[in-house]
């Protein structure tokens, strides 16, 4: 992790404006002198994480238009293992909030935090924390819970490319459909699917779909109040 003197650089994942300007705040009253840039859907956060320069901290909501449930954490967590990203949710139930540390966030922060809260709990982060809410008491782990956890260590053997194969497989996307949009030979998307079951341990792209499809966790996120 760069130090924060070196001007460090976080990343805020929030489609919603004034959210996106109040931990903009927080994180300026934690470090003045932080770069900080933001993005509005998973998709363009994807984009400026693929910059040469790197960052320091990602802040994350869970709710966004581009993706569901844990989808938005799971593809930074497998495609940028070592940046350490904070979930910053309207969602505190304490089940999402375990799943979410299982899935490898670096911490939880509620958006009912004060701004104060917010920036120490980023400060707590900084320096190396895990960070949850005061009243957060931990959830036993489970065995769907254990299962997803090493679907995610699964997931995160895939390259970049076998990825977004993955992701064309979930949209039901036959092989021709994704050479088409990759602009390569059905031969190389046939080798992408081999070994997508391979490093995901499954043996046909539907059981491939089923699984990865279980660690969206909507069920978890259905009718409670988020942002």
């Amino acid at each position: 992790m760069t130090a924060v003197n070196d001007r460090a650089r976080f990343l805020i994942i929030d489609d919603h404006p004034l959210f996106r300007e109040a931990l903009h705040s927080a994180v300026q009253m934690a470090y003045p002198d932080v770069d900080t840039v933001e993005a509005r859907s998973i998709g363009e956060a994807i984009e400026l994480l693929a910059d040469t320069k790197p960052f320091d901290l990602a802040l994350l909501d869970l709710s966004m238009p581009d993706v569901h449930g844990f989808e938005g954490l799971l593809q930074l967590r497998t495609r940028y293992p070592r940046l350490p990203v904070v979930i910053v949710s309207g969602y505190e139930e304490p089940k999402i909030i375990s799943e979410a540390l299982s899935y490898g966030a670096a911490g939880f922060i509620p958006k009912s935090a004060r701004k104060s809260d917010l920036a120490a709990a980023i400060r707590s982060v900084m320096d190396g924390a895990v960070y949850v809410p005061e009243n957060y008491e931990g959830q036993p782990p489970d065995p769907d819970s254990t299962d997803r956890a090493d679907m995610v260590q699964r997931l995160a053997r895939l390259t970049p490319q076998q990825l977004r194969v993955l992701q064309m497989l979930r949209q039901g996307m036959l092989n021709k459909q994704i050479a088409y949009e990759l602009q390569v030979g059905e031969t190389t998307v046939k080798a992408h699917v081999s070994e997508i079951l391979r490093k995901l341990n499954v043996y046909s792209r539907t059981q491939a779909v089923i699984e990865v499809s279980k660690l969206d966790n909507a069920e978890l996120f259905r009718d409670q109040a988020g942002f």
